[in-house]
């Protein structure tokens, strides 16, 4: 299932970037972005996120 942000939950605090160990993660504009080229799903930043600002549809 897809991973992506939703950027009106996302404050850019960075907790997904750490957790994410394939570096699929960046920060664009002061939110978070999921490259899908490279997430593998494995939904280490869905729990890191404290803001419940990523998802999978």
């Amino acid at each position: 299932m897809p991973t992506f942000v939703l950027p009106d939950k996302c404050d850019g605090c960075q907790e997904c970037l750490e957790a994410c160990g394939l570096a699929a993660i960046r920060i664009e504009d002061g939110v978070a972005v999921i490259d899908p080229e490279v997430c593998r799903d494995c939904e280490a930043c869905l729990e890191a996120c404290p803001r419940e600002a990523i998802v999978q549809t």
